[in-house]
């Protein structure tokens, strides 16, 4: 065990400078909209096409955390529906592609 820890190790991907750098700023750019836009309604697209429709509850360094309805509720009558019927969403930063606000 302690002679595999002390091989050299390979690689397998690492990300061009300016890229990263480029992603940096884009998290930063997407955190102060995310900020402005907080415990809001919105719509967000993300680059896979799918979309989800909720409030902006909270958003930190990698995700955004968005309140949407539960289409899994039990559909009887209950005393507690609303925190069933609502889940928080965490959606990765990265895979934003459009953010819109709903009034």
């Amino acid at each position: 065990m302690y002679n595999q820890m002390l091989q050299p190790q390979q690689t397998l991907y690492q990300a061009d400078p300016a890229f990263a750098e480029h992603v940096r700023c884009a998290r930063e750019k997407l955190l102060d909209v995310c900020r402005q836009a907080s415990n809001r309604p919105v719509r967000v697209q993300l680059m896979n096409g799918q979309v989800y429709e909720g409030i902006m509850v909270q958003a930190d360094d990698n995700h955004l955390y968005l309140r949407v309805s539960n289409p899994n509720a039990r559909a009887f009558f209950n005393p507690y529906a609303s925190a069933q019927s609502e889940v928080i969403l965490p959606l990765v930063l990265y895979t934003l592609l459009v953010i819109t606000l709903l009034y």
